[in-house]
């Protein structure tokens, strides 16, 4: 019997929680190392959907990327959301996992998802480690594009969303030097190798990062941006993540949840 200790043991080979970011709150958030594991339900976010979809389904553990519990908190009382879904994973029997910023450095992780997706050689971590991996990730396309056309072949790899594919940029801007990273990433403006690129991909770039990171590039070169939903970005990462726990847990069923946690439900273009 494949037990939760041996599941969470592939997982720290898989994503080692040493490489996690300080403020990362990964690891084992509910059940017994004890039990038995025979089904596994990856999910990019534990929300009130993908905890029914894995207690329904009678899934063993709910594999998330994004912790649950990522800021200290007083109370899991079933009157709130996270409370509510973590009683129901416990009387389910279902363990409740997190793989974050220790997943994002691997190089098999979300950014390396994104960048083996569009065919980038060359591939190194933006913010790399002494021990090779790093935080998003730089490459060359296979061949030069425009800026426009390489936001149409994203909005085909990724699962739609409403908010869809943003770009800062001239459509017909030729790129070919790509640097990315998967879910968050305006941390990364900044750095050399990220300037040094054609074009950004991430997510959430908010007003001002993103308008002072356009307007530097105008005066002393930099970039131009793509952003795309950031569950989108880390749910094309869940396909890998699944078929290198098969690989290691024989005999374990492990799905991916096609349900959409995007936030947005729908966008008024004007």
């Amino acid at each position: 019997m494949t037990t939760l200790l041996d599941v969470l043991d592939v997982i720290e080979g898989l994503w080692p929680a040493h490489g996690a970011e300080e403020w990362d709150a990964p690891g084992l958030l509910s059940g017994d190392p004890a039990a038995g594991v025979s089904r596994i339900l990856l999910a990019v976010d534990a929300v009130g959907v993908t905890v029914d979809e894995a207690v329904e389904g009678d899934h063993d553990l709910l594999l998330v990327h994004h912790p649950l519990l990522m800021r200290g908190v007083t109370t899991v009382a079933e009157s709130t959301a996270k409370g509510a879904m973590l009683a129901r994973l416990i009387r389910a029997g279902c363990a409740l996992v997190a793989a974050h910023t220790n997943a994002d450095v691997v190089a098999t992780g979300t950014s390396g998802r994104i960048a083996a997706l569009l065919g980038l050689s060359e591939v190194e971590a933006i913010a790399e480690r002494p021990d090779g991996t790093g935080l998003g990730r730089t490459g060359s396309l296979p061949a030069a594009t425009t800026l426009g056309e390489l936001a149409r072949t994203l909005a085909t790899l990724l699962p739609a969303t409403a908010g869809g594919v943003r770009v800062g940029g001239d459509y017909d801007r030729r790129v070919e030097r790509v640097a990315l990273c998967g879910g968050a990433g305006d941390s990364l403006l900044a750095e050399d190798a990220v300037r040094a690129s054609d074009v950004y991909i991430t997510s959430d770039l908010r007003h001002h990062p993103a308008s002072e990171a356009l307007e530097t590039a105008r005066v002393a070169g930099g970039p131009a941006l793509i952003d795309v939903s950031h569950w989108a970005s880390e749910w094309l990462w869940l396909d890998t993540a699944a078929a290198e726990l098969r690989a290691a847990l024989p005999g374990v069923d492990v799905v991916v949840s096609e349900l959409r946690t995007d936030p947005w439900d729908f966008v008024v273009v004007q």
